[in-house]
């Protein structure tokens, strides 16, 4: 049985069109020929439902019209507790997919209604009119994975318009009334774009190892001494001989900024994922992420000087004795305003 299914599933992997990512999941889409729902990417990668209201809206849509969806209802359907499903509603009608209002029966009885959209965004919108139904097509076989439309569909054949017959003498032509104002197209609603990125999204080139200004032999033989002595205080830090070497460079670049030994240290060994898989990717990142700035200098970290502001001084007038602010001694303006042969 086990290299049945390991058979298949190499046969499944085989068909999957493009290349495997490298990491992740892989999607095996075998098509539904019956009992399937089509859910929306909206809901199902909504950031701000839980896992819990997604996975109860798709139940949800998946029953047929008239089935009762009461708390009690889906607590007998689901593993969920009243109070999770209770609280699962509550998001869905916080977000539009669920609505409940009270409708009065012929009786004088006021009942609960609950109503369940699969497009809430498209409630705001006017939908156009429906289109007419095509005719009924052989099934499509359960390889064929794409629907290619035809480039050049012949046109519908246009009825021929009736001739108008010819009004009779003496009677005028009725009226035509003023058409009506056509209201602007209302802008579609912007498209939903997934917080996570799919699979075959190609990822952002890593950004390169720190470098010293100067790699000198003394900062070499430090980086490198750091680096392997990291195993006596973290064991899961072993390294090998060609990871240090490449590594040396970026320790280095924290050397030359001043960084101590043993906060480097701290810094690359403190609390690490558990289990630790890759040691040498976490203290890559760390280096590079974590790269402290340089030391100031001591005259970055004096306080600039005030502005001075210059002050012109009082003098007393030779004639009048009056005081007037000027840079000289003098006489002040209305002396010289009355005599111009001091002035000159």
């Amino acid at each position: 049985m086990d290299t049945q299914q390991n058979t298949a599933l190499t046969r499944a992997l085989a068909e999957v069109p493009g290349p495997l990512p490298t990491s992740g999941v892989i999607h095996i889409t075998i098509p539904h020929t019956d009992r399937f729902t089509v859910v929306g990417n909206h809901l199902a990668q909504h950031p701000h439902l839980s896992c819990t209201a997604v996975g109860i809206a798709v139940r949800i849509q998946s029953l047929p019209q008239g089935t009762e969806i009461s708390i009690k209802a889906l607590a007998a359907r689901c593993k969920e507790g009243e109070k999770r499903i209770a609280a699962a509603l509550r998001e869905l009608e916080a977000h539009g997919y669920l609505q409940r209002f009270r409708h009065r029966l012929p009786g004088q009885k006021v009942i609960t209604r609950t109503v369940f959209c699969n497009q809430p965004a498209a409630l705001s919108h006017p939908r156009s009119q429906a289109p007419v139904a095509a005719p009924a097509q052989a099934p499509i076989p359960a390889r064929s994975l794409t629907h290619v439309p035809d480039p050049d569909p012949d046109p519908a054949p246009v009825p021929p318009v009736p001739p108008t017959p010819p009004e009779p003498p003496g009677t005028s032509a009725p009226e035509t009334p003023a058409p009506l104002p056509v209201p602007p197209p209302t802008p579609p609603p912007p498209p939903f774009v997934p917080l996570v990125p799919p699979p075959t999204a190609p990822k952002p080139p890593r950004p390169p190892l720190p470098q010293p200004s100067l790699l000198t032999p003394e900062l070499d033989r430090a980086a490198t001494a750091l680096l392997s002595d990291l195993r006596r205080h973290a064991p899961q830090f072993t390294l090998s001989e060609d990871d240090i070497r490449h590594l040396a460079p970026a320790v280095a670049a924290w050397l030359e900024r001043d960084a101590h030994p043993d906060a480097i240290r701290h810094t690359l060994t403190n609390d690490p994922p558990q289990p630790l898989r890759h040691p040498v990717k976490l203290l890559r990142h760390r280096l590079t992420a974590l790269l402290p700035p340089p030391l100031p200098g001591a005259g970055d970290l004096v306080a600039p000087a005030r502005p001075r502001i210059l002050v012109t001084p009082f003098q007393t007038c030779d004639d009048c004795d009056r005081a007037f602010r000027s840079p000289t001694p003098g006489h002040c303006r209305d002396c010289r305003t009355e005599h111009p042969r001091i002035a000159a």
